[in-house]
């Protein structure tokens, strides 16, 4: 068999009572089951629950009606062990108990239901009739008593009915173990004790009973289903304490073994003394402490402490006493305590005060910031401090003789005194330092109180309103308030002019001025506590302008008719504002004032006319200079171009010579002709002047089709009408049209090409030339 230890007892744990004391009962039947706690008779909430742990009902009692195994929880203790209840629809039962041990009275019982009679009723035992009635009892179970149980019950000759077998095996009851928890349990505290049972047996739901006692005399109200007895103060006597166990149904009880308990005793609270006695000793001389608690169990653990300082331990097994000797300084001062210890708990004795007398060292004054010298003001802190001496110090400092300020410490350490100071307050500084006994006298500090300079003011003396280059000005810094010496410096811009250092007021200096001194001037005063700035000066040098620059700007390389052209007109040198001024030959074309050194320009858009000289002036309050002159060609496109065709006849035969003419109206020479037939160039010829040129042909049947001329200037060809010739074998026989599309105004156009040609020659005669090529005229 399993070994198991029967699980109801541990104080934890719910325990189910029933009844009647069947699991196996027909269905409608009752069967009251009740949970309870160690102590059976408090009442509190308790919780019902099937195998599967799903909760059924809330209360203290509970009728099951339909098979299963059920579990009851009572307040905050374990689950139960599990009851299992069967209820039968079977004619005839036989109830028996769950186990049986040794001893125990055992009741077999024969059951029909209530609308079933039976004649009799026969129990078996492994097939041998036991009882021809309908129970059968068994006084004190032994293992001659093991075997398989049933019964039959008759109705009439021929019918009867069988029940369900009920096996029983009688086991031996098990010698009871007293246990105590805890085991050591200290003086006054509760102690549980139980009665352990360790049964071999499959079955988890045997019922219990138990009884303890103390020197043999009985703790509790006789038995009881619950393993645990409570004890609510144990202490140190030679007590013996055991416990008896049976089963429910058995007459014979079995007693366990007798335990004494061993009851610790917690320390008393110790007591720490001084020797001398006293709370004040000098320092170089001896002390001793003694701890001593007066009750506890061995070991104990005495501790000596200052403030939270381990000075001594040490253990101890008999009444002794822990002590501990000082040759004392001044960092023994403080709260003494001591501590004793056992495993049943620890104990702090009251704190004993211990004060060393120090003799007073001469205190030191020191000043924060570390100076010799302050600023009215400045916020200054002057600390006295003696390294030795017994608390409570009493600090003052002094000045001139004038006590400023007092302080106790009551610890010792330093005393600090902070205060904006002034003027009046330079002098001489001490500190005192007191305690009950004497006074001590730091060094002197002397300390000079200084006042910070004002914000300077700078000004500026010239001889005229408008300063000119090579005028002698003079720049002059001065702050109305602070202590000397006080550091002048003088700044045009961000650069550095002039520095000077001087004992009153005010510093000056002077300049001959160039064009490069014009810029803001500022200055600034310091006598230790940082620079302090002036408000800044303008000085405007005023500069003659110089001979300005005339550049022209066009849109390409040559000025052209139509194009936008920009003037632009900038002196190197001069004070601004700056006029400027441009012309054309004699001519004022326009002006613009100039607030910066940039120049001025102004835009032309450009016609024939304005070919010529141009100009500018810049002029300032001090005078005006003219730039030089520049010259402008302003050319024009050509226009597209006539041509015209002569020849010796009305009508132009193989064999003539003819003479075209290509001229463009407008345009500005040296012009470019070039004559074309259909897209072959005949010929080209360039001009100087205004007018056209001559191209000269001797005519072949080949030379039918179309002429055209193109003038081109530079500025881009222009090309003139088509001109369509039609040429005849022979030359005589002249009749019908020569050109096809040219009308009578082509005589007229050949008059005026005359008048141009005579004024062309005319021209040349003038100026020494030389006609064109001989292929033109």
């Amino acid at each position: 068999m399993a070994h198991i230890v029967v699980e109801a007892a541990t104080v934890s744990k719910s325990v189910i009572s029933f009844s009647p004391l069947w699991t196996l009962v027909f269905q409608g039947e009752r069967v009251i089951l009740t949970c309870n706690g160690f102590d059976f008779r408090s009442s509190g909430k308790t919780n019902w629950y099937d195998e599967k742990a799903t909760r059924l009902y809330t209360g203290d009692s509970f009728k099951p009606s339909v098979s299963g195994c059920y579990r009851c929880q009572f307040q905050d203790l374990a689950l139960s062990n599990p009851v299992c209840l069967t209820f039968t629809s079977a004619t005839l039962i036989l109830q028996g108990p769950v186990s049986v041990f040794q001893g125990d009275a055992v009741v077999l019982r024969c059951r029909t239901k209530d609308d079933i009679k039976v004649e009799y009723s026969i129990i078996y035992n492994n097939n041998k009739v036991v009882s021809n009635g309908s129970t059968f009892t068994i006084p004190q179970a032994s293992r001659e008593n093991n075997g398989d149980y049933t019964c039959k019950g008759v109705k009439e000759p021929t019918k009867s009915f069988s029940s369900n077998t009920v096996h029983i095996n009688v086991e031996g009851f098990p010698t009871p173990v007293l246990t105590v928890r805890p085991s050591k349990p200290v003086e006054g505290s509760l102690v549980t004790l139980t009665c352990e049972i360790q049964l071999f047996s499959p079955r988890a739901d045997i019922q219990l009973q138990f009884r303890f006692f103390k020197n043999k005399q009985d703790l509790g109200s006789g038995w009881s289903p619950f393993p645990e007895f409570k004890i609510p103060a144990v202490y140190q006597t030679p007590n013996y304490y055991s416990c008896k166990a049976k089963s429910v149904t058995s007459k014979t009880w079995h007693e366990s073994n007798k335990v004494q308990i061993p009851v610790r005793i917690p320390v008393s609270q110790p007591v720490l003394t001084l020797t001398p006695t006293g709370s004040m000793a000098l320092e170089g001389g001896k002390v001793t402490f003694s701890c001593k608690a007066h009750r506890g169990s061995f070991p104990i653990m005495y501790r000596i402490y200052r403030d939270d300082e381990l000075l001594k331990e040490a253990k101890v097994s008999t009444w002794k006493t822990l002590s501990l000797s000082l040759i004392v300084t001044a960092k023994h001062s403080g709260n003494y305590r001591c501590s004793a210890h056992n495993d049943a708990g620890s104990q702090h004795s009251q704190a004993v005060t211990l004060r060393i007398r120090v003799p007073l060292s001469q205190p030191v004054l020191t000043l924060t910031p570390p100076v010799a010298q302050a600023f009215e003001g400045d916020m200054v802190t002057f600390r006295c401090e003696s390294s030795k001496g017994s608390p409570p110090i009493l600090y003052k400092l002094w000045h001139n003789e004038a006590v400023l300020g007092s302080q106790s410490n009551p610890n010792g350490g330093s005393a600090s005194f902070s205060f904006a100071v002034i003027t009046k307050y330079s002098g001489d500084y001490y500190c005192t330092a007191q305690t009950a006994w004497e006074q001590q006298y730091s060094e002197r500090t002397s300390v000079v109180i200084k006042v910070p300079v004002s914000l300077p003011v700078l000004t500026l003396k010239t001889p005229r309103p408008q300063t000119v280059v090579g005028d002698m000005i003079e720049l002059h810094c001065e702050a109305q308030r602070g202590s000397p010496p006080i550091l002048y410096q003088f700044y045009q811009e961000e650069v550095t002019l002039w520095t000077s250092s001087v004992h009153f007021r005010g510093a000056s200096i002077s300049l001959s001025l160039t064009e490069e001194h014009s810029g803001n001037y500022h200055c600034t005063a310091d006598n230790g506590q940082g620079p302090k700035h002036s408000s800044p000066i303008l000085l405007n040098v005023t500069v003659a302008v110089s001979r300005p620059v005339l550049t022209l700007r066009t849109p390409r390389a040559r000025a052209v008719v139509g194009d936008v052209m920009e003037l632009h007109c900038e002196a190197q040198k001069g004070s601004s504002p700056i006029l400027y001024q441009f012309y054309h030959e004699d001519g004022f074309l326009g002006d613009k004032l100039a607030l910066s050194g940039r120049g001025a320009s102004f835009n032309l858009s450009l016609t024939e006319e304005h070919s010529g000289n141009y100009s500018c002036e810049a002029s300032n309050s001090l005078g005006s200079q003219l730039s030089q002159v520049v010259t402008v060609d302003v050319k024009v496109p050509v226009s597209c171009p006539v041509l015209t065709l002569k020849t010796p006849g009305t009508q132009a035969v193989v064999g003539d010579v003819a003479e075209f003419h290509c001229q463009a109206w407008t345009g500005s020479p040296p012009i470019l002709y070039r004559f074309y037939h259909e897209d072959g160039m005949l010929g080209n010829s360039s001009v100087s002047f205004r007018g056209g040129v001559f191209f000269n042909l001797s005519l072949n049947m080949e030379h039918s089709g179309n002429y055209s001329c193109e003038a081109d200037n530079g500025l881009g060809p222009r090309r003139s009408e088509v001109v369509t010739v039609f040429i005849k074998g022979l030359k005589e026989g002249r009749s019908g049209h020569v050109f096809t599309g040219i009308t009578g105004g082509l005589l007229s156009m050949m008059g005026l090409a005359a008048v141009a040609l005579l004024l062309y020659y005319l021209l040349l005669k003038k100026t020494g030339g030389k006609p064109a090529s001989d292929s033109v005229r």
